[in-house]
């Protein structure tokens, strides 16, 4: 049984100046199953307000706080009220919130990093359980066809044993302190009290670890890391380098900086087994390449038939032909097509498609906190090599 409405969906933050809010609402209604109905977009009711004009959203729905948004919206029928939000906030809010949410009846997408901590983590996990709620993390390059391909080049066992992974995320525009000259995104990002321990580690060192977990398949380990605060006066690390021990005996290396000159999103990954090798670029994601030992290196190309014909899950995430690219929008809007098809499936009480399920959740969140603890950790010991925690 088909759900016969549209999603809706309820945002917490993403105000005024927000980025990612704004990509969150552009990309989930990309496929036009979901709309934005209500939000509490500020921690000021005024600007939530505002915010609320500016999306001609009915003012009744546009809310001062989320605790006034979750009491609201359940005094409203079912099919009515929200069916979940996105959360969208600093880090520091994002597991009361969720919890509350989720406690409330409704499902969650979740910015990341997922919580503030490791407690907070584990803590959700055993929320989500007990809700039978569905919860989405926002890892938006999980999202791209081209990981899912390699994604599944790798679990049908194309490369062999995983021997080696590299992977890096440099930008550059926290090359200066310019949280102290007003910008926002900058100014909740270094301070730790919005942001928990991490700087780049966990703003975008988690995307990398996210990334070389989601296509290999598997765990890291054991870390050995470096983290650096070359920026005076700043408070949290804004470039890092790991090595990484993968549960299978692989070996690995991450490094992630936002004081990289002249980097803007440079997100890429390699990966070496036995018989070939891979490499995926966020900035030019049409493409994945496929190394031999004893031939030229192949491109394959996102649209043609025989990227889905190899993998379904990267079929499914394509929308155009090829040579008509598609990119950061999409990757999002293909985490929440597939949340929102798990969501459509709980209200009709029917099981997903289990290409539906395709996307990040709440033991994804976990193993990002501990990725973030553990790199915390090695970075203050003098031990070599520190392992992730159970």
């Amino acid at each position: 049984m088909a759900l016969d409405r549209k999603l809706k969906m309820g945002m917490i933050g993403g105000g005024i100046g927000a980025f990612i809010g704004d990509v969150h609402r552009k990309a989930s209604r990309l496929d036009g199953g979901i709309d934005l109905v209500a939000g509490a977009f500020d921690i000021n009711p005024r600007k939530s307000k505002q915010q609320g004009r500016e999306l001609l959203l009915d003012p009744k729905r546009v809310y001062g706080t989320y605790e006034q948004m979750i009491e609201r919206e359940l005094k409203l029928p079912d099919g009515e009220r929200v069916d979940f939000v996105a959360i969208t906030t600093p880090n520091n809010w994002h597991f009361p919130i969720a919890r509350d949410f989720l406690n409330a009846g409704f499902h969650v997408m979740c910015e990341k990093p997922m919580t503030f901590n490791v407690k907070e983590a584990r803590d959700l996990v055993k929320i989500v359980k007990e809700s039978r709620k569905v919860f989405g993390l926002m890892h938006n390059y999980t999202g791209y066809p081209m990981v899912k391909l390699a994604r599944d080049m790798v679990r049908a066992g194309d490369l062999g044993k995983i021997r080696k992974i590299v992977v890096q995320y440099p930008q550059g525009w926290l090359a200066t302190a310019i949280e102290n000259t007003g910008q926002m995104q900058a100014a909740w990002r270094t301070d730790p009290k919005q942001s928990g321990g991490a700087g780049s580690m966990g703003d975008i060192g988690t995307h990398a670890e996210n990334l070389s977990e989601y296509i290999t398949g598997l765990k890291i380990k054991e870390v050995c890391a470096d983290l650096t605060i070359f920026v005076k006066g700043r408070k949290l690390d804004d470039d890092g380098n790991v090595l990484l021990r993968f549960n299978n005996g692989a070996r690995g290396v991450l490094h992630a900086s936002q004081v990289s000159i002249g980097e803007e999103n440079n997100l890429a990954i390699w990966i070496y087994g036995e018989n070939k090798g891979l490499e995926w670029h966020q900035e030019h994601p049409n493409y994945l390449y496929v190394k031999e030992p004893d031939g030229p290196v192949q491109k394959w190309c996102r649209g043609n038939c025989y990227v889905g014909a190899k993998s379904p899950a990267a079929g499914r995430a394509t929308r155009l032909p090829s040579g008509h690219p598609e990119a950061f929008f999409e990757a999002f809007a293909n985490n929440y097509l597939n949340f929102a098809d798990t969501i459509r499936a709980k209200l009709t009480r029917t099981r997903p498609d289990p290409l539906a399920l395709d996307f990040p959740d709440v033991k994804d969140g976990l193993r990002g906190m501990l990725f973030i603890e553990t790199v915390l950790a090695s970075a203050k010991s003098k031990k070599k090599w520190i392992p992730f925690k159970k």
